[in-house]
């Protein structure tokens, strides 16, 4: 977008509200340094109350430091951070910027063991003489609590038994409960299915209703255009545009974000050989979760499992992976039987997985690129159970570059990376083994858009390489690269589509209206 058109767009959005009226929230040339590194520089964010304003970029656009300074985690090297026109706090008055702002971040911060009521009030309990806490009180204040916003969770219940949905309300209702009216939502739909998310939504609407504001953070723009009036584009560390998302198309959207026009990732790919070869075959396969599923992937075919949370396409995937052990039917592997219940044993014969959560399953964050990206691969390594740290580096350095990822070298961090640079990390490892069946479960979760194209950039090259790819995902996105789709329901299957299927007849399937 030319700085002209950006200008106009900015000077739309400010035009919608009342002249003199002071933002909400508001900062303004924020500029952080952390060393020779620019994380942030002429950041801005004007909020109106009321609205749902979103901010998007690619991971690494500075999304969070202006978040942290916005919330009062950190300072401003340059620039201001003001509240319906007042400076902000003192970076060390919290209580004060409680009272502002506060975040609900995509990984929870309540204490799972206690309960919704403990959670809601933890360190400022009330307290009877003598400092003892009053149980009484707490779950009454947490009743009137939940009931004012509407937050529909039982004050007593354990919160780790919450769906993640209802833990983030109460997040929320927590950082009401000191009277802030401005919450961000940080990546709030990383973990939920369609359903869910569309109750978000719908709580999140009536809560504007009730005066709260929010500032929505997501990769997934379809989601922006749903939920938010504004939208706020960060690239480089900059910021690009402010403009209203009924005047912003989907393709601009993305070229701001982007600095450039973004390839089609959805061009028509031919079918696999209806004579190609079966990989995998699966036979009224029975757990809790699924029943009777009878599936086949060929070689060259990449095979979506769709459906909505208590669908069974989780478990079902991730017992091909070896995470679980049917109660009853068979799966063959090029013939041979594929072991349940023993990871190791799936990954010698030959699968490879990409699992759900990247952070809890996929990484293990106190350990370097390089060991994360071969870890299934120790015999290519060395001999007799010692590493070459010069044969790691070679096979890591070339993982690096198969997969574009964005880091130092093999010896950096893992948990330095971005979302998008860790998740292809992921990916490389499950690549490493040259496996004959790749798993995928939500293989683009959480990541920006240049991130997600080349991770399907990936499946597509697997495919092409002769992998048949099973893979699980909420994105239709992600799902209309595959030859066809198995819609679960409550554990059956009940639709397979091929490719070509419409949004509708695809939704349709996963809510159970159309059964076809």
């Amino acid at each position: 977008m030319n700085t002209e058109t950006e200008k106009d767009a900015e000077t739309e959005t400010h035009t919608q509200t009342r002249a003199g009226d002071a933002p909400l929230a508001e900062a303004l040339g924020i500029t952080k340094r952390y060393g020779p590194t620019v994380a942030l520089q002429d950041g801005r964010l004007t909020v109106r109350s009321g609205e749902s304003h979103a901010l998007v970029g690619r991971n690494g656009a500075g999304k969070s430091t202006l978040v942290s300074i916005l919330t009062g985690l950190q300072s401003p090297d340059e620039g201001t951070v003001t509240f319906d026109g007042l400076p902000a706090p003192p970076p060390a008055d919290r209580d004060a910027w409680r009272r502002k702002v506060a975040c609900v971040y995509q990984k929870p911060t309540v204490v799972p063991e206690l309960t919704v009521a403990e959670n809601l009030f933890i360190n400022r309990q009330p307290t009877v003489r003598g400092g003892v806490i009053s149980w009484r009180r707490l779950r009454t204040e947490a009743t009137a609590l939940l009931d004012t916003w509407d937050v529909r969770v039982a004050p007593d219940a354990r919160t780790a038994d919450l769906p993640v949905e209802d833990r983030q309300m109460v997040e929320i209702a927590r950082a009401l409960s000191f009277g802030a009216r401005f919450i961000v939502l940080d990546e709030p739909t990383a973990q939920l299915d369609n359903r869910e998310i569309e109750r978000l939504f719908t709580r999140m609407r009536a809560l504007q209703a009730s005066g709260v504001t929010f500032l929505f953070i997501s990769h997934h723009l379809q989601e922006v255009y749903e939920v938010c009036r504004t939208v706020t584009v960060l690239r480089d560390a900059r910021w690009i545009t402010t403009a209203p998302v009924t005047g912003l198309p989907h393709a601009a959207l993305v070229e701001a974000m982007a600095g450039e026009p973004v390839a089609d990732t959805d061009a028509v790919r031919p079918p696999a050989p209806a004579d190609a070869p079966v990989v995998l075959r699966a036979q009224a396969l029975s757990s809790r979760a699924y029943q009777d599923v009878d599936l086949t992937v060929r070689r060259g075919e990449v095979v979506g499992l769709a459906g909505s949370s208590g669908s069974g396409k989780i478990e079902l995937a991730e017992s091909f992976a070896g995470l679980h052990n049917p109660v009853s039917g068979t799966a063959e592997l090029d013939g041979e039987p594929l072991p349940f219940g023993d990871v190791p044993a799936a990954l010698r014969a030959g699968v490879g997985c990409v699992p759900r959560d990247r952070n809890e399953q996929g990484l293990v964050a106190g350990m370097s690129v390089g060991d994360n990206a071969t870890m299934t691969v120790p015999e290519r390594l060395g001999r007799y159970g010692f590493v070459s740290a010069d044969r790691q580096r070679d096979v890591a350095g070339a993982l690096i570059e198969r997969l574009d990822i964005h880091t130092e070298g093999p010896e950096q961090p893992v948990h330095d990376l971005s979302g998008g640079n860790a998740q292809k990390v992921v990916m490389a490892r499950a690549l490493a083994s040259g496996p004959r069946l790749l798993v995928l479960i939500n293989p683009t979760a959480g990541v920006d858009v240049k991130s997600k194209q080349s991770l399907l950039a990936r499946v597509d090259q697997a495919r092409e390489d002769g992998t048949a790819v099973l893979m699980v995902s909420d994105e239709l996105a992600d799902l209309r690269r595959c030859d066809r789709v198995l819609v679960l329901f409550h554990g059956r299957v009940v639709a397979d589509r091929p490719a070509g299927w419409s949004d509708q007849e695809l939704i349709a399937s996963i809510e159970g209206v159309d059964r076809g």
